[in-house]
């Protein structure tokens, strides 16, 4: 089970617990900082509405505590709120306004900027926010000169062997892979009498998916009764606590890269300017 706010993440590794003294000192060069962004949205009948910030938190608390002590990656509080007007319907959802949530992280990222780091992680935890915090990214790196990356759990492929294909192809929210997740992080938190199943039925359209290449806008009102997608009656909490770890050990791993990239390293010249050089 989840604790929340205590570990390495919490104390050593997180950023306000500093002076402003202390902040100014720390060395730039290879430093991290991370800024977890959620969501306070319906889940179903049996997932609590905090559902997408709470998997962030125990996410990133296994995998900082997985870090060696040296490394320079720090923590911001998370972000709770994010843009879930899709889910307005449903009674507990509080949303932001895309221009709010993109103001919002445009803020921070400038202070951390202003801060005198180089490198900012957005690390997500619900859907509704991919396309935003894609776009609000880039911005970011043109505006302050950030190196900016986009993380989120279900990028980290934990759960490709653990999900059947039609959950891996409609399982978005509040299916088999977060009802698992909450399981093992927070059990008492789950209704398991009350889990359900419910698929979309997209019979005979050959091109046309809920998230692939060929998409419709919709909001879950229109895809769903029940409030969830997926089929959470598969959920285990064991299931849970392997997916739970295996992302913890992947994005340890990921966050040590991103420490140290510089993207002045991508650019690669030209095949002529190549050819002169060897000349």
């Amino acid at each position: 089970m989840f604790e929340r706010y205590t570990g390495e993440a919490w104390e050593a590794r997180f950023l306000p617990r500093l002076t402003y003294q202390e902040i100014a000192a720390l060395p730039k060069e290879d430093a991290l900082v991370i800024l977890p962004i959620g969501a306070i949205e319906q889940h179903g009948p049996h997932m609590p509405v905090m559902t997408d910030a709470l998997i962030g938190e125990a996410v990133l608390t296994h995998a900082l505590d997985q870090l060696d002590e040296e490394g320079n990656i720090w923590l911001l509080p998370p972000l709770a709120y994010g843009k879930s007007n899709e889910h307005l319907d449903f009674p507990g959802t509080i949303s932001l306004s895309a221009s709010t949530l993109q103001g919002v992280v445009t803020d921070i990222a400038t202070s951390v900027a202003k801060a005198g780091f180089r490198r900012l992680v957005l690390f997500n935890t619900h859907g509704g926010n991919t396309d935003l915090l894609n776009v609000a990214a880039r911005e970011l790196r043109i505006s302050t000169g950030l190196m900016v990356f986009f993380l989120s759990p279900s990028s980290l492929n934990a759960a490709h062997d653990l999900l059947s294909d039609e959950e891996k192809e409609y399982g978005i929210h509040a299916g088999d892979y977060e009802t698992s997740l909450v399981m093992a992080i927070k059990p008492a938190w789950v209704h398991t009498d009350k889990l359900v199943r419910e698929i979309p039925d997209l019979s005979g359209l050959r091109y046309l998916t809920l998230e692939g290449k060929t998409r419709f806008a919709w909001v879950m009102s229109d895809i769903s009764s029940s409030g969830a997608m997926g089929d959470s009656t598969q959920a285990t909490s064991a299931k849970g606590d392997l997916i739970l770890s295996r992302c913890a050990t992947t994005l340890a791993l990921a966050l040590k890269e991103l420490a140290t990239f510089e993207i002045s390293t991508v650019r690669s010249a030209p095949r002529e300017e190549m050819a002169v050089r060897d000349a």
